[in-house]
Formats: structure tokens, sequence, C-alpha cells
């Protein structure tokens, strides 16, 4: 499948193994939740929680030890963030955007480059509404400035 904004086609991607267990992990599935709960609570986001349990931790998939993804895991102890963590980062770099834009009036390569963010944006809007954000949510650009702040 070819990428969204570029013309360049597809790359496979690394597979993760298909090991069923890793028996060299030490921590149990009780003691992996309760670090995802404890690092949620730091306010990590998702992917952070997998970077730190795999750097520090030692954990190689959450998936694979608890058979739950983390954001499943966030969903049922009631520790999920309100809004999704690649609708944030997206509003966030958007963000960072229109503030170099304000400065560089003529910078028309980041001028098309917001215009792809924020085409993404809108298109995850559409697939969360119902979902992760209420029916009746819409992007604006000054909205989301101090969603992110």
């Amino acid at each position: 499948m070819a990428r969204l904004h570029t013309r360049k086609k597809g790359r496979s991607a690394s597979h993760k193994p298909a090991l069923k267990s890793a028996g060299w992990v030490r921590q149990s599935k009780e003691e992996v939740l309760a670090l995802v709960e404890r690092l949620a609570k730091e306010g990590k986001t998702e992917a952070q929680i997998g970077l730190a349990l795999r750097d520090e931790h030692g954990v190689p998939s959450v998936k694979m030890i608890t058979g739950k993804s983390v954001s499943k895991i966030l969903e049922e102890k009631k520790v999920a963030p309100k809004y999704p963590s690649t609708l944030i980062d997206l509003i966030r770099k958007a963000v960072s955007l229109r503030k170099h834009l304000e400065a560089n009036h003529r910078d028309k390569q980041n001028r098309k480059k917001l215009n792809d963010v924020e085409s993404k944006i809108k298109r995850l809007v559409r697939y969360y509404r119902g979902k992760k954000l209420p029916k009746d949510w819409k992007y604006s650009a000054e909205e989301a400035a101090l969603l992110v702040k």
C-alpha cells in the first residue's frame, strides 16, 4: 500500500518474533499489570509505558505476557487518557507548525506540511468519533492549541 502524503511506496516492516512466551522474563502477569497502572498514573503515554517496560524492566511484549494490549489494560483500570495519544501527538505537531508559520510567513514547504498534518488529524477524528471522542467533536486549530497546553 502506498504512503499517505508522499509518492513513495510502502516498505515492509519488521515483525515481532512468534514466541508464545518468553521464559527469561522475571515478572508475572500481575506484576506487569501493576507496572502498567503505576506508569500510567505517572502520566506516561501507551508508547512510553511500552518503552519503559522494555528498557527498564526487560518485558519484551506486554501483550505476550498479559494477553492484552497496554491501551486495553488502561481502559480496564480506568486510567486511560481522555484523548488518544496518536491524535494528541498530531495536534502537538500542528500547533508547533502554526507557531513556526506565524514567524515565517513565506515558508511554503511547512505550510504544505501543516495542511498534510491537519488532513491526518481530520482523518483520525473521523475514525475515533463515537468511539474515543464525543459524537460532535470537531477539530479547530484554536481549540487544539488549548487542548495540548
